[in-house]
């Protein structure tokens, strides 16, 4: 019989995996798009696979984790891991449209799988130790924290790697020649990152360790999946905590995604060019990243001094507001103290999201009982990537200016106003709901 690891141990394995499975995708944000262009792609086919990646994961949020609930944590966790290194290997050296879509799409298709399996696993090994009531936040904020430094990390090495292979002897310019134009400088983070996808597979399956499931078949596995997602909206819809969760994740997707899509912009108007701009957005999303970790790790701090995880969860919002809100206030001057104060803003943003994901998601676990818990957080993940899609859209045929930050900065305000008032279910009403979802779980295995 497979035994758990304490809680110690727990913790230090969760973390380690959350930075081996996002430092592959902090090494790509900087090289990527530079990389399809390069390939001689058009910024319509760029968009184009793009699209892909984001239909793919939102199509297969729902069904995977459903699926992680049925066929365990660790099995899905290494598949999404399996495909993150073949999508990676495609994306580095594809020279055709297909090849780079069928790469997006399994990128897309691990980014679904990977959305709830490892924070499941650690919240069914602290619950088998220590029961319902043990403390989560600590163990989600520095799982928080080291997503958001391996995704910083990731962004600077991935923008470094291509630029220091042109010194000196030019040895991108050899290994080019060497493979006749199939491995440029830009797609070594790439492969980089396809390396540390073999070592995140190989650690799942040795550190991951779950207590045995039940033999499942195949038609168990159809059977057991819708049941899982059923019981996951029915949940979201009968429970009133959990709702304001789901509500929130969406208002986040719509903040960052006005972050995403105007700051490469504003960088290249603030430094007069694309290719110096570039850099500097490089820079500002590695500061958004450090700031999201930072947040993160004082997210027990902000529940503390705010008297509960609900407060935690409203004034953190309410931050990340206050900085989009700067953001659109400074977004038609080019002035010093305005950039100073838009960076001070962009900081905000990611500080606020940081401290209030390990809050909003303890309170998440505390309703939500493990034959369900990876499917809840597909239906958080399906959230923010929808409205964030969606919120995309509006941005960009809004005017250029004030109006298009403000949107996100609305869309967060009103995440955080959720939750102004204490959910006022009471324990019965509270067990009802998961008891329901329990059964659900039950008829799913």
């Amino acid at each position: 019989m497979t035994t758990s690891p304490d809680l110690h141990t727990a913790r230090r394995r969760y973390v380690t995996a959350c930075a081996l499975f996002w430092l592959p995708a902090g090494l790509t944000i900087a090289p990527l798009i530079l990389l399809f262009t390069e390939r001689g792609m058009t910024m319509a086919a760029v968009a184009g696979f793009f699209a892909a990646h984001s239909l793919t994961a939102a199509a297969l949020e729902l069904p995977t984790g459903g699926l992680s609930d049925v066929l365990g944590r660790r099995a899905v966790l290494a598949a999404a891991g399996l495909l993150n290194l073949t999508a990676l290997t495609l994306q580095a050296l594809g020279t055709t449209a297909w090849v780079l879509t069928l790469g997006m799409v399994l990128m897309g298709t691990a980014r679904a799988l990977s959305s709830g399996p490892a924070e499941a696993w650690y919240v069914d090994t602290v619950h088998a130790h220590a029961g319902p009531d043990a403390d989560l936040r600590t163990g989600l904020a520095r799982g928080g924290s080291a997503t958001s430094a391996a995704l910083a990390i990731g962004t600077l090495l991935g923008g470094a790697l291509p630029w220091l292979l042109g010194l000196g002897p030019d040895l991108g310019a050899r290994l080019d020649a060497a493979t006749s134009g199939l491995v440029l400088p830009l797609s070594v983070p790439l492969l980089l990152g396809a390396v540390v996808e073999v070592v995140f597979v190989l650690y799942v399956l040795t550190a991951l360790r779950e207590p045995p499931r039940a033999k499942t078949t195949l038609r168990d596995v159809l059977q057991g999946i819708p049941a899982t997602v059923v019981g996951g909206l029915r949940l979201g819809a009968r429970d009133a905590l959990v709702r304001r969760v789901f509500l929130s994740a969406g208002a986040t997707g719509c903040a960052l995604a006005a972050l995403e899509l105007l700051t490469p912009g504003r960088a290249a108007a603030l430094t007069g060019a694309t290719e110096s701009g570039a850099v500097l957005y490089a820079v500002i999303a590695c500061l958004g990243f450090v700031s999201s970790g930072v947040g993160s790790h004082l997210a027990p701090l902000t529940a503390r001094l705010a008297g509960s995880g609900e407060r935690a969860v409203l004034v953190s919002l309410g931050a990340g507001a206050s900085g989009l809100l700067l953001l659109g206030a400074t977004a038609v001057s080019t002035a010093p103290f305005a950039t100073v104060l838009a960076a001070g803003g962009y900081a905000l943003v990611y500080l606020g999201i940081g401290a209030a994901a390990p809050s909003e998601n303890e309170l998440l676990h505390r309703r939500v009982p493990s034959a369900g818990r990876a499917t809840a957080l597909s239906v958080q993940s399906l959230a923010l990537q929808l409205v964030g899609a969606l919120s995309g859209l509006v941005v960009g045929v809004l005017p250029a200016g004030p109006l298009q930050w403000l949107l996100g900065g609305t869309a967060l305000l009103a995440g955080a106003v959720l939750w102004i008032q204490r959910d006022p279910s009471t324990p019965s009403r509270a067990a009802n709901s998961t008891n329901a979802v329990q059964g659900v779980g039950e008829r799913a295995s």
